[in-house]
């Protein structure tokens, strides 16, 4: 079985149910949805053969057809961010070998330069407005001038998407799934959150990151389930949808979480949200206090995940019993994955899979399945530094306790040392995460003359609270988990939301540019 057939078996067996249904009230069947997807995957190999496609949108209608018309070409589709320059677009592109675009009226003028940078020699535009050029496509035209029945040469092969790691640190690496890859990943979060064709699952977050294609969209479509698509994030618009279509799934990373639960705290008839069965979060530290707040506001199947684009979508799970009973967890290994917590080393050797910790202590994850990708696109020296006799290094620091639940610490690259001693920035945030006025923190180190490292702390305050440093302060020594040599020895304050990537990772270094440049 891989992706492919699967998909197959979704329209032969709900060709009449209602796939996908927007923001903006358009819904199409399974039997439309593949009818139209099957349309542009004739298109795309008449005009660009087995070339690759990327696709330039927020979430629409056009980003997912074009998803399933690559499944269908056996041709990856090249998922881009929105989110991305335009320098880091052609980057990307160029890695990932795209011939053509697809893209939405949000990305035109992007896309566009894109196009006359000589990036892309097929250019199609899925949108209302009007662009007079010759060398870009109405999408709509190009479907209704297309084959109805699928390419006899199609599949041409076992390609299925190209994704994009989140870039923190450098441009974003191209990674590569075929079918069979992305199939394990989607039966596993089937396996997980028990989804089946009754379920509604309300896709907010950017549908290009492979969280939301692998733990959500493939396997709500794998499962014959209904998606409601809604284009960017808007919290009051997002509870709106969950109301109006009795959505049964969310997804969202943990700042998302956070405000939606401050929106029904604060409404005097917060929106209903009763029908939500499951609610998936992951990406950042999932706090005891943010957990709570989702029980009581929300909805109490609060699931927590640990994952990387590399190992799509997930490699630990936490049942929300497992999360009440172990605050704080990841969850143990996934469904079909295999994990171990071994002895740290830099980041210029290779760790040792038989170096395993004891409970109680810190190492390095590393993982291996078969819905791992196995390496990068023109990225040698990466993929050397990630992948190693079958293992995929993942650089995060965790703790393993008696039952065997994964706590992560923190990145090996984010270690502070402070005076002699190691200190992870994810304990210290914890901490402060946890003050009922702070609705967000990032620690980080400084350099410093005289202890290397200064430990340093943004700390965004809730709305109208006034923190100090010396509340802040008080409160991490007064706090018995944390050492008092970790504490923060400066703070920034503020009232503006932390500069986050799609996955949800703050911005270190625009946070020091920010407050300390």
């Amino acid at each position: 079985m891989n992706l492919k057939d699967a998909l197959d078996r979704t329209v032969r067996c709900y060709p009449d149910e209602p796939a996908v249904v927007t923001d903006e009230g358009q819904s199409v069947t399974y039997a439309e949805l593949d009818a139209r997807a099957t349309r542009l995957a004739n298109a795309l190999a008449r005009r660009i053969g087995t070339g690759r496609c990327a696709v330039l949108s927020v979430n629409t209608m056009a980003a997912i057809e074009s998803m399933l018309a690559g499944n269908k070409r056996g041709v990856a589709t090249v998922q881009l961010s929105y989110r991305a320059t335009v320098e880091e677009l052609a980057e990307m592109a160029d890695t990932a070998a795209a011939t053509a675009v697809v893209f939405d009226d949000h990305n035109a003028d992007e896309a566009l330069e894109l196009v006359d940078r000589g990036v892309f020699e097929v250019a199609i535009h899925a949108g209302d407005r009007a662009i007079d050029r010759d060398d870009v496509d109405s999408y709509e035209a190009v479907l209704d001038a297309a084959d109805p029945a699928l390419e006899p040469t199609l599949p041409a092969g076992e390609e299925c998407a190209v994704l994009y790691t989140s870039g923190t640190t450098s441009v974003p690496k191209a990674v590569p799934f075929d079918q069979e890859q992305l199939w394990y990943g989607a039966i596993q979060v089937i396996m997980e959150h028990g989804i089946d064709e009754t379920d509604v699952a309300l896709c907010t977050s950017p549908w290009y990151h492979m969280v939301t294609t692998d733990a959500w969209l493939y396997p709500h479509f794998v499962a014959g389930a209904t998606v409601v698509l809604h284009a960017t994030f808007d919290p009051e618009e997002a509870l709106a949808l969950i109301e109006a279509h009795d959505v049964t799934g969310l997804l969202g990373v943990p700042t998302q979480l956070k405000t939606l639960n401050g929106i029904q705290k604060r409404a005097d008839d917060p929106f209903d949200t009763d029908s939500l069965r499951y609610i998936r979060t992951g990406g950042a530290i999932v706090t005891e206090t943010l957990v709570e707040e989702t029980h009581e506001h929300l909805g109490d199947r609060l699931y927590n995940t640990y994952g990387m684009t590399e190992a799509g979508p997930d490699l630990t799970f936490a049942h929300p019993s497992a999360q009440t009973d172990h605050p704080g967890t990841i969850g143990k290994e996934a469904f079909s994955w295999e994990l171990r917590v071994v002895e740290s080393v830099g980041l210029s050797e290779t760790p040792d899979p038989d170096a395993t910790v004891d409970a109680g202590e810190r190492g390095e994850i590393i993982a291996r399945g078969p819905g791992m990708a196995t390496g990068y696109i023109d990225n040698d020296e990466a993929e050397a530094k990630s992948f190693f006799d079958g293992w995929l290094r993942t650089r995060d620091v965790a703790e393993v306790d008696d039952e065997g639940f994964l706590y992560i610490v923190d990145r090996v690259d984010n270690m502070i040392v402070s005076g002699g001693e190691n200190i992870y920035p994810a304990e210290v945030e914890r901490v402060l995460g946890n003050h009922p006025d702070v609705a967000e923190a990032c620690v980080f180190g400084r350099d410093d003359e005289e202890w290397g490292e200064v430990v340093t702390a943004v700390v965004v305050a809730g709305d109208g609270v006034g923190l100090t440093d010396g509340d802040l302060d008080d409160y991490c020594l007064q706090h018995d988990g944390l050492a008092d040599f970790k504490r923060p020895r400066a703070y920034a304050i503020t009232h503006e939301s932390l500069p986050r990537s799609d996955t949800g990772t703050v911005l270190r270094a625009e946070l020091v540019d920010r407050h300390f440049a």
